[in-house]
């Protein structure tokens, strides 16, 4: 067990890490580019055969009116100057970070783990403290997509696999976005397998873990290839598929976004395909990044989007106890005082947004390796969003018409404020630390399941 939780923390950040990521995308070839363009108007067979002449159209994105090319690089700004083009860049580059049935129909009585206890969904010894539990509601979880032994960990009627699809291509692919058949549940990842589980809880070798939204339904979408990154172009197809979800078959259903991912740039395809999604009821949430000092990552900073900072417990691996996760009570009336943000959590820059904070340094979810059934602590701010993600859908169960805003602002309104500050934490062998933050780490500060639900109606 202990070479376990070493193997842990040495994943941990490689596994969710979105630093290092080009500013512009890629340059495949020399001189070549490849680049997602939005339009001003609908797409016609004039406007595609005028593009047509500087470069090569290499799919569309109708909804939104967008599409992606592969051009030679001296034909952006040509591109850019034309009417009918409201933007045009590189496809940005985007990262994640770090067969039996299960019985059980969802998780809500299963054990209570340090994060769960943190938000509020729990409570040390007594279970489930709230009485929502997402059902009726759909969590498209937009990541890695899910291991193919998922069902070793979720139970099946909680995988809403009619709608699970993959979404591959973009710009380090020759520019084209491609919808491979049943990808999604064949990643060799695990990063959207670990983020699913913080919301509909999992299997850990036949004992029930809790999750915030046990009966939440998760629409697993797969934008992030088997390295667990990707291309902007790639998610806003991803995005919009939800968006269509939500305006067709789903339309009597209250549909959340997940997407613990992000870069260094907005797209404006990403973006327009975000407004909309929000425009069709979709409520999205994102990791703020891992970057730090850096600054946030996108989409997350993007100002309408929920963004998600990572925050930890300071009693987490006090005494080199390898059990805390699962044993430990987080304190009710001292919440803030046991609550630090982690180093790696993106801060907020100008011109980003920033909204609360969630448990995502060392949080416990299935992680394999080798192909092996086995479950790791990552961190992330990955870790993070998946909470949220999960309370959004709490929110969205008790209040089935709430949009965008009224969730955004809901829970900026609930957060509890943690000022800059610093905390005395333990390493994995016990030893004393501290971490500190400042006042642009921590948004509006840290979200509560039961605080969010208290101002909902």
């Amino acid at each position: 067990m202990k070479r376990l939780f070493i193997l842990i923390l040495v994943l941990v950040l490689a596994a969710c890490s979105q630093s290092n990521l080009s500013p512009t995308g890629l340059e495949s070839q020399a001189g070549t580019l490849f680049i997602n363009v939005l339009l001003n108007t609908k797409i016609t067979p004039t406007i595609l055969g005028n593009l047509g002449t500087h470069g090569t159209v290499r799919g569309t994105l109708p909804s939104i009116n967008a599409l992606t090319m592969k051009i030679s690089a001296d034909k952006l700004a040509v591109i850019k100057a034309l009417p009918y083009v409201a933007a045009a860049n590189p496809d940005a580059k985007r990262n994640g970070a770090p067969v039996d049935t299960v019985a059980a129909t969802d998780f809500s009585t299963g054990l209570n783990t340090w994060d769960l206890d943190a938000v509020n969904v729990t409570d040390s010894g007594a279970g489930r403290t709230i009485g929502y539990d997402g059902t009726g509601v759909y969590v498209a979880v937009l990541d890695t997509g899910l291991l193919k032994t998922w069902r070793q960990y979720f139970p099946q009627e909680r995988i809403a696999t009619q709608y699970g699809i993959a979404f591959g291509g973009g710009g380090g692919e020759q520019g084209s976005i491609s919808t491979p058949t049943n990808k999604w549940e064949i990643d060799q990842n695990s990063h959207g397998t670990h983020v699913t589980s913080s919301i509909i809880g999992y299997n850990l070798r036949g004992t029930a873990i809790n999750g915030v939204a046990t009966k939440a339904t998760i629409i697993p979408v797969k934008v992030l290839n088997q390295n667990g990154s990707g291309w902007s172009s790639v998610i806003a197809a991803g995005i919009t598929y939800v968006a269509d979800l939500k305006a067709g078959p789903l339309a009597g259903s209250p549909v959340v976004i997940n997407m613990s991912l992000g870069g260094s740039v907005l797209d404006a395809v990403e973006k327009a395909a975000i407004d909309y999604a929000i425009s069709k009821g979709v409520i999205i949430v994102a990791s703020a990044g891992n970057s730090g000092d850096s600054g946030m990552g996108y989409p997350g900073a993007y100002a309408p989007v929920v963004s998600v900072a990572a925050s930890g417990w300071t009693e987490a691996w006090k005494g080199a106890s390898r059990t805390w996760w699962i044993n430990g009570d987080v304190s009710e009336s001292n919440l803030i005082d046991e609550t630090y943000i982690a180093t790696f959590s993106s801060r907020q820059l100008a011109g980003q947004d920033l909204d609360v904070a969630a448990p995502g340094h060392n949080v416990v979810g299935p992680y394999q390796v080798n192909g092996q059934i086995s479950y790791f602590f990552l961190s992330g701010t990955s870790m993070a969003s998946p909470h949220v993600a999960g309370i959004a859908a709490l929110m969205a169960q008790k209040s089935p018409s709430l949009t965008q805003g009224a969730v955004e602002t809901i829970l900026q309104n609930a957060a509890i404020p943690l000022p800059a500050g610093c905390r005395n934490t333990f390493t994995t062998t016990g030893a004393a630390s501290q971490t500190c933050w400042g006042a642009n780490a921590t948004g509006s500060g840290i979200i509560t399941a039961d605080a969010a639900l208290a101002l909902t109606w």
